[in-house]
């Protein structure tokens, strides 16, 4: 009896192959009232042989019969449903009409095993730069579809893995591909079905109860419909997308512990429960996260942690050699970017090779044998200038050789300048409309600015809830960021950078004078507050509103930005003052963004100083300042070579050399000191 109910759950299945190789490719040209006719047939046939089981007094064969052939029904709906949803992205922007499909772009991203759920308090590009630098370890990589077939060093099979990865480097793709792949039956065919959650739409249910069933049904409507109330005796996958962005509070030491998933409780109670393994401990979890919110999941939780790294330097020269079809333009492009080791780090970030294959082929089409952007502040200014180009042509119908700045478009900037500060301070990178209503923005708003300015301010939409909106990427965001501090003391003399300092309520665009040195003041205090965050936050951030500063950046934001009248003894004040902190900062590590900055600011003399002292061979490490130190790691660190064996012998052997040269003796695979071989750094 057994057998002949497995040979009737087979003819059942949606998947079922019916007839022969001939009448297989007959089938694929079935129209959509065939299809629903063969299934109305199925239906009919399962109908009447529970009914026939249950007169034979079958019943528990019956149910068996009901349960498996359910989940096969709604196996092949949710497939269905999430290929249409997963098919098409959009790449670096949200382009309403204009998608791409996901196949025909994705690039295999490299996932490597290792590394610790632990926080890494640091600004993201700094452990771009770290690991870029990073020389060609032993590393075990792990293709997308493979993720719950690593080794985690022990017999258990993994539950949960962790996907750790910056901003823009790839991980929501990731999961899209993973979820495609398995729902066009490519991938883990041994897999029921596949949950993919954000934290994103989970946020907007934070006041609201549901069960474990309940809310795979409010997202997945395929399991309610097939009546499906328990996943125990499906292998499952659970996919949380975006950690980082989670606003549920996930206490995992006082919530209370839950095993029924039919009871109703907070989706914070939910989570924690399910991430501890008291419900589902057979199903499997994929978390995705930015590095600085690793540290939400308990590590005894977590069965193994993977890192998305960005783009290698080959994939880099192959983007833009795509973009850029005439050859001789993409290799001055790339020539550029290997000269400025900043926008060299960034472009490791595929998001950041998008804007500025934007920005060099603006500047490359409107100024010919013109210089090339090679700041990240004359970058993203660029990019903002050419944003506001396409809305004045594009939305306003004017001309390219008109002002780009109408009043319109400089409130948009200024709305969008405040919500981005405000919402860095916070730590947010999403915002909700309450987030929107904070800042003065409303809803109505908020879409018109991302429907105008598409390449800046991206608004989203989940399955059944509000609008999110998000900047294309936190680079952005904290670029914005400065320009609205920078804005504000310039019409209103506020320093948004000083302790206890009121916020203006509002602030109008005409420019006020105010004395010099108050401009030195806003500088001094933002330099003071970046070295002071735990988290680097602001590190990127200070680097944009020093470079500001610059008369030759101010002039690319005519009509936008008030001329400050800021005269070179200001930034030579600002430079002294960045070289007094560089002075006085123990670790040579949080020095290196201070050197960032005085690149901004075109000033490289502390550099160029060690640097001419290294090319001489007249460098003596014995007489060396501590701001002197901190130059010649950036040096080491900046060199763009892998540091493969790193030879402290050569500067000295002292116990001093090997501390302050220590993120040096980091970066490198192989260290020697005196008679000692350092192999292994964590």
């Amino acid at each position: 009896m057994k057998s002949e109910l497995k040979k009737m759950q087979k003819v059942l299945s949606p998947d079922y192959p019916e007839g022969s190789a001939g009448q297989k490719e007959d089938e694929e040209v079935l129209d959509g009232e065939d299809e629903e006719q063969r299934r109305s047939s199925r239906e009919a046939f399962l109908k009447i042989t529970l009914n026939l089981l249950r007169r034979m007094k079958q019943e528990e064969l019956a149910d068996c019969l009901q349960s498996k052939t359910s989940a096969a029904v709604c196996q092949h709906e949710l497939k269905s449903n999430l290929k249409k949803k997963f098919q098409c992205v959009f790449e670096g922007i949200s382009k309403a009409g204009n998608p791409t499909l996901l196949n025909q772009i994705y690039t295999e991203l490299y996932i490597t095993e290792g590394g610790t759920a632990e926080v890494n308090e640091e600004h993201e590009v700094r452990q771009i730069e770290t690991a870029s630098r990073k020389p060609h370890r032993p590393e075990t990589p792990i293709r997308q579809e493979d993720l719950f077939k690593a080794s985690s060093g022990g017999e258990e099979p993994i539950r949960t893995v962790m996907t750790k990865g910056v901003a823009g480097v790839g991980k929501t793709v990731l999961t899209q591909k993973f979820t495609l792949d398995w729902a066009e039956d490519k991938a883990n065919q041994d897999i029921q079905f596949t949950f993919p959650f954000t934290f994103r739409e989970l946020n907007v249910l934070k006041e609201k109860k549901f069960s474990l069933v309940e809310l795979v049904h409010h997202f997945f409507t395929e399991t309610r419909e097939a009546a499906i109330c328990r996943f125990e005796e499906f292998p499952v996958v659970f996919i949380f997308d975006g950690l980082d962005e989670c606003r549920l509070p996930l206490d995992f030491h006082n919530n209370e512990v839950l095993t029924d998933v039919t009871e109703s409780t907070s989706v914070d109670v939910l989570l924690t429960n399910l991430f501890r393994g008291n419900m589902l401990p057979c199903a499997r979890l994929w978390i995705t996260t930015r590095p600085a919110a690793a540290n939400q999941i308990p590590p005894d939780c977590v069965g193994l942690v993977t890192e998305v790294r960005g783009f290698t330097d080959p994939q880099k020269e192959d983007y833009f050699g795509k973009r850029f079809r005439d050859e001789e333009q993409a290799s001055r492009i790339i020539s550029h970017i290997k000269t400025s080791r900043s926008l060299h780090i960034m472009c490791h970030i595929p998001v950041f090779c998008w804007i500025t294959a934007t920005v060099l082929e603006d500047v490359l089409k409107t100024t010919e044998g013109g210089e090339l952007p090679k700041t990240l502040t004359e970058m993203y200014i660029h990019f903002l200038v050419v944003q506001s180009k396409v809305k004045k042509v594009k939305y306003d119908g004017g001309a390219e050789t008109d002002s780009h700045w109408s009043p319109e478009s400089r409130k948009m900037t200024e709305s969008l300048g405040k919500l981005a500060f405000d919402q860095l301070q916070k730590g947010n990178l999403i915002f909700y409309e309450s987030d929107l209503t904070e800042c003065g923005i409303d809803i109505r708003a908020a879409s018109v600015y991302s429907g105008v300015f598409t390449q800046i301010f991206r608004e989203e939409r989940g399955l059944y809830q509000d609008q999110v909106f998000c900047f294309v990427h936190l680079s952005v965001q904290e670029f914005l960021a400065a320009l609205h501090v920078h804005l504000t003391f310039i019409n209103s003399g506020v320093n948004l950078m000083a302790e206890k300092q009121p916020r203006p309520k509002g602030l109008g665009w005409s420019k006020v004078l105010r004395p010099e040195p108050k401009l030195k003041h806003l500088y001094q205090s933002a330099v003071d507050k970046a070295l002071q965050s735990p988290n680097g936050h602001l590190d990127l951030f200070l680097r944009f509103l020093l470079g500001l500063s610059l008369q030759s950046n101010q002039i690319l934001l005519r009509g936008l930005l008030p001329q400050t009248g800021s005269s070179s003894r200001t930034n030579q004040e600002t430079v002294q003052y960045i070289k007094k902190k560089i002075s006085e900062n123990d670790s040579p590590e949080k020095s290196i963004n201070l050197f960032h900055c005085l690149n901004e600011l075109n000033d490289g003399s502390l550099v160029e100083e060690i640097q001419q002292s290294l090319r001489s061979g007249r460098l003596s490490t014995d007489k060396l300042s501590p701001a002197q130190w901190s130059a010649l790691v950036f040096i080491l660190l900046s060199s763009g070579k892998d540091l493969e064996v790193f030879d402290l012998k050569k500067y000295s052997a002292s116990e001093e050399a090997l501390l302050r040269l220590l993120p040096v003796v980091k970066a490198s695979n192989k260290a020697v000191y005196g008679y000692i071989i350092i192999t292994k750094w964590v």
